[in-house]
């Protein structure tokens, strides 16, 4: 640490994610970013140039140079490992964009080298520090919904560049298998149909938790990110209702038998909360405060490995037309060391699903 600020790179030079790490760590007083990593010269130099720091075309230079406490990831989706992999094996404490990877195989080779290294490695579902979300993740852990009983996420918009037959499943879609987990606890099983392909950018997932509850996720790529209602979640206990719309854009909160709901919406000065992209700098509070603290991540990779399990559960699904199971192989309770500080657990869970690090994916 270079006093009380953290020094940070940014890896990457996107229009999208990438500018929005390099925005959000030059804006805060107690991080520091020293460095622009890029692949090609101009594009990097620019992005340098923008927020005042080094540019460097050579990860490994930038490093011995720079000495950074934390790297920030964000990569083309599917370039993701093999740069990860060098940064893993650094050592040097990663915040890495989602999906983590496409393969589980290239997954798992990340969480295990990390571990063997004791590293530091966060995800970005930022998607979890919505207000709304947040709201609804206080509530079910007050017991306000009571004993939950299904849960529905729709989330779609036009395609990205990726080339993978699945990619709207593995880099979109995560976001929703983080997020039903997060607030109902782990998937126990999937059932899938999917437009036909590849590549296949519609698709339907029946779910059961291991609770009991029941759910759907559809995702797309054949919509549009213009249409209101872009986003939907909606989580139904016996108690009462939740709903989040556009992610960042409304809660509502309806006690069961009762008209009168509770609703919250951002209110005229309160850009941070009405922003998608602040998800993203509230996100990075919790993570460099552990990272100062030497505590796990708010969110750790194993999260991004879950996912990705689950979304090649579903394909299995799809291609052998039958139910395939999802449980991981064991629980760690919301107490551990590796458990999420954020995951609600009051009366409705008591298990984190974002430290799940296997799947059985036995097909049934």
């Amino acid at each position: 640490m270079n006093g009380n600020r953290t020094r940070v790179a940014v890896v990457g030079t996107g229009d999208w994610w990438g500018f929005h790490h390099a925005r959000v760590f030059s804006g805060r007083e107690d991080a520091e970013l020293r460095a622009i990593v890029g692949r090609t010269e101009k594009r990097t130099v620019e992005r340098a140039r923008r927020f005042g720091v080094r540019p460097y075309l050579d990860v490994e230079e930038m490093i011995a140079r720079e000495r950074p406490d934390l790297i920030s990831v964000c990569l083309p989706n599917e370039d993701h490992f093999a740069t990860t992999r060098m940064l893993v094996e650094a050592g040097i404490p990663l915040l890495v964009e989602k999906p983590l990877v496409f393969s589980l195989e290239e997954a798992d080779v990340l969480i295990a080298e990390a571990e063997a290294h004791r590293l530091f490695f966060a995800i970005n579902f930022n998607h979890r520090y919505a207000r709304p979300v947040r709201l609804a993740a206080a509530a079910i852990e007050r017991g306000e919904l009571g004993r939950l009983v299904f849960a529905t996420w729709r989330f779609g918009g036009e395609a990205g560049t990726s080339r993978h037959p699945h990619a709207n499943l593995i880099e979109t879609q995560c976001h929703g298998f983080d997020m039903v987990e997060h607030l109902c606890g782990p998937i126990a099983s999937v059932t899938a149909q999917m437009t036909g392909g590849p590549p296949y950018t519609t698709m339907a997932i029946a779910v059961r938790f291991a609770s009991g509850a029941v759910g759907t996720l559809l995702g797309t790529y054949d919509s549009s990110y213009a249409y209101p209602g872009t986003h939907l979640l909606e989580i139904n206990g016996t108690g009462g209702r939740i709903l989040v719309e556009d992610t960042v854009r409304r809660y509502t909160y309806t006690p069961a038998g009762d008209e009168t709901s509770r609703v919250w919406q951002a209110g005229y000065f309160n850009d941070a909360d009405r922003g998608f992209h602040a998800t993203f700098d509230r996100h990075v509070d919790e993570v460099l405060a552990a990272l100062r603290a030497g505590d796990p991540p708010p969110v750790h990779a194993r999260a991004g490995r879950r996912a990705l399990a689950l979304a090649h559960a579903v394909i299995r699904s799809y291609e052998s037309g039958k139910r395939v199971d999802t449980a991981p192989s064991e629980s760690l309770t919301a107490g551990s060391p590796d458990a999420s500080p954020d995951t609600p657990s009051g009366g409705v869970r008591t298990t984190s699903p974002t430290t799940h690090d296997d799947w059985s994916g036995e097909v049934t």
